[in-house]
């Protein structure tokens, strides 16, 4: 009982009687069957490097004595150290595609985007949760910390053998909680920074990466362009060897021109290398032959009026990568134009396609677009790309959400401008896709919406983020887009921006068992939403400080809360909202005593729940059901009412709730004098909480020592 009433779908944090906090770590292993497989397209025409690809196969053999047990107790760490440009990162993923089939437990990679013009790294929440999620955890057994989702990480590498990536590290301290703890894989790192405190502490061995020698500089240009094509022209191929000073990226932008220009000569490639003007800063070499953007620019003057016009707007964008109809409303063009335009700049090595539909800089080319547009593009022309482009992330987003869950009342956004491209959704499966991929950048979005002033794209997409943030588990970022969407709501004076984002907040901390601060965020919400007359709002917190107050164990405050959220609803005409807060007051009147009025309640939400449809709601009023029958003594009643709820939450896959439910039909069975089925719904329901960490498991686990040897454990509950 209790679990499920909300109009909110309940976590594995919210467990009735958990003891107030979300799962921990516990015993919680993978999809035996997930075989993460994250690394990047290898290079077409990957050459030289020889000394550098020796050093890392020595590691592969360092790594595989330590499988055999003839060295330390410790994963094996290579540090490819090394300034921008010089193809750290292809190196990397180059050796990583040769050797994998010796990782048969998989590969993982991450951009850990130490280095970069937005200057915002990766956090170690978001790296971790992104390894979890490529293990297929689900989300209900990740724990709430980032200490314990570590902890539950390095676990599932524990005897494994995983090749892991660790791309553009800023330093030794974003790398180290990253690292397995235990022998059999291999870490492979990238930075420009020499992470000396990895060589000293964790023994890592460094991989300095300089620039190419001449010969291995010619063997790249060489074959990219075509050996006949070099051979007619030797000197001219010199010429650009020189002028490209070994740097591999301008050596593939080069050789690209070439290819892409076949009727050019080299040497008038050359010739435009030699004459071209400009410098990136922070990345000269000494001398103009070693200026990377006289490169970069040759290279952008050869694009048309609307490719570059593209190019130079894509570094206002915010997000990690962007997608052709965010590209699309970044340039206020049609879909299929933008495409061609990303097409272009890809196949002139000016972006590159990351994933399928995604497209990202190298972090010279980003910071060179953004010299770009701040030269040739008006202040007010860059921030209407910016506007349009928010447009799309708030707009798509809405949409989603709508497909993510239907049943939320919708907010109202302002008109999209002109030139913004809307993506649609069908289903929950594409929009959760969706909202999967865009993450990263909906986020970036949403800070850069706030930090430009435009405060109500900023609270608008974090409510359009908190479904998904909140059923997926992302409760860190749950509560880091709500607190900067209070602060833009608060900065414009709008009540209802303020209340939404303190909605979030609470939730956030609700579900990570901080529930003093969850009730002080709710009942600032719920003033807020009361300012500006939002039943269904003012509804919706009071479900959720219902929740909180059981946590707490105010039960005095359950009848109160769960009879406004009744009226409340009920005056808004919500009929499914209305129907999850009869089965919170019946639980309300379960914890005081009152089975009866239990009874009458949850029967009246079941039959709404029937009605509309919602497995979710229905197992809730089934589960509540069950606890009012059991305890009014009708035990056979009460194992009916729970099979329903099992069964129900094992086909929704609600993993923790079905645990619950299970633990409950033991009780019954029990007290009916069952035991043999009492001992089986509890080994079922101590599996369960076993491999989600859940805190009950020893409460399950001393009842069983209780009822006596469990013999075999079983999971079948029929």
């Amino acid at each position: 009982p209790g679990a499920g009433h909300a109009a909110e779908p309940r976590t594995a944090a919210e467990a009735a009687g958990a003891g107030g906090g979300a799962p921990g770590t516990g015993s919680v292993a993978a999809d035996p069957g997930a075989i993460p497989q994250q690394l990047p397209p290898d290079v077409a025409h990957f050459s030289g490097r020889e000394r550098e690809l020796a050093g890392l196969d020595a590691l592969l053999r360092t790594g595989a004595a330590s499988t055999a047990g003839r060295s330390p107790t410790a994963a094996v760490i290579g540090v490819i150290a090394g300034s921008g440009g010089l193809g750290k990162t292809t190196l990397a993923v180059h050796w990583a595609h040769r050797v994998r089939d010796r990782f048969p437990d998989g590969q993982l990679y991450v951009n850990l985007r130490g280095f970069g013009p937005t200057g915002s790294a990766m956090t170690v929440a978001e790296a971790v949760r992104g390894f979890l999620d490529a293990f297929q955890v689900p989300a209900h057994r990740i724990p709430a910390t980032v200490e314990a989702q570590t902890a539950l990480y390095r676990s599932l590498l524990a005897d494994r053998r995983v090749l892991i990536l660790l791309d553009n590290a800023r330093d030794a301290e974003q790398v180290r909680p990253l690292l397995p703890g235990s022998p059999g894989c291999l870490v492979v790192l990238t930075s420009r920074n020499e992470l000396t405190g990895l060589v000293v502490a964790e023994q890592a061995r460094p991989l300095p990466l300089d620039l190419l020698g001449r010969a291995e500089a010619r063997e790249l240009l060489v074959g990219r362009i075509g050996a006949e094509r070099a051979a007619a022209e030797p000197q001219a191929v010199e010429d650009v060897v020189t002028v490209c000073a070994g740097l591999p990226l301008a050596l593939a932008i080069v050789a690209a021109r070439a290819a892409t220009h076949p009727r050019f000569s080299i040497a008038a490639l050359a010739d435009e290398l030699h004459d071209a003007r400009g410098s990136l800063d922070a990345f000269e070499g000494g001398d103009a032959t070693t200026d990377v953007r006289a490169v970069f620019s040759w290279s952008y003057h050869t694009l048309g009026d609307d490719t570059a016009r593209l190019f130079r707007l894509l570094a206002v964008h915010p997000g990690p990568y962007i997608a052709a109809p965010a590209a699309a409303s970044l340039a206020g063009v049609g879909l299929s134009q933008a495409r061609r335009l990303l097409g272009r700049l890809t196949r002139a090595h000016l972006i590159a396609e990351r994933s399928p539909g995604r497209y990202a800089f190298h972090d010279l080319l980003r910071a060179y677009a953004m010299e770009l547009t701040q030269e040739y593009d008006s202040a007010d022309d860059r921030r209407s790309a910016l506007h349009r482009v928010l447009d799309h992330y708030l707009h798509s987003a809405v949409a989603a959400g709508r497909a993510f869950t239907p049943h939320r009342e919708p907010i109202a956004v302002a008109p999209a401008r002109s030139g913004v491209t809307v993506e649609t959704f069908d289903e929950h499966a594409q929009a959760l896709t969706w909202f999967t991929l865009e993450h990263p950048v909906l986020i970036a979005a949403l800070q850069r919406a706030a930090d430009a002033a435009f405060e109500t794209h900023a609270w608008q997409l974090a409510w359009s983020l908190m479904e998904y943030l909140d059923q997926l588990g992302h409760w860190h970022d749950q509560r880091t887009v709500h607190r900067i969407a209070l602060g833009a709501a608060h900065r414009i004076a709008d009540p209802a921006g303020q209340a939404y984002a303190c909605h979030g907040m609470g939730l956030a901390d609700l579900r990570m068992g901080r529930y003093d601060r969850a009730r002080g965020h709710l009942l600032r919400s719920l003033n807020l939403h009361g300012e500006v007359a939002n039943h269904i709002g003012q509804a919706r917190i009071h479900v959720a400080l219902n929740m909180t107050a059981e946590r707490q164990g105010r039960d005095e405050e359950l009848l109160y809360h769960a009879r406004r959220s009744l009226e409340l609803y009920q005056v808004a005409g919500h009929r499914k909202g209305e129907a999850y807060a009869l089965n919170n007051l019946g639980w309300a009147y379960a914890r005081l005593g009152d089975f009866q009025q239990t009874l009458v309640h949850c029967a009246q939400a079941l039959a709404l729940l029937r009605e509309a449809g919602d497995g979710r709601g229905e197992s809730a009023a089934w589960d509540s059901l069950g606890y009012a029958h059991h305890h009014l003594g009708d035990h056979q009643q009460a194992i009916t009412c729970y099979r329903h709820a099992v069964a129900l939450r094992r086909t929704l896959d609600e993993r923790v709730r079905e645990a619950e439910s299970l633990h409950r039909l033991g009780d019954a069975q029990r007290t009916a004098g069952d035991v043999a089925g009492a001992r089986t719904s509890w080994c079922a329901a101590l599996s369960r909480f076993d491999a989600l960490g859940h805190p009950d498991a020893d409460r399950v686990r001393d009842e069983l020592a209780r009822l006596g040897d469990p013999g075999p454990d079983s999971d079948s509950v029929t």
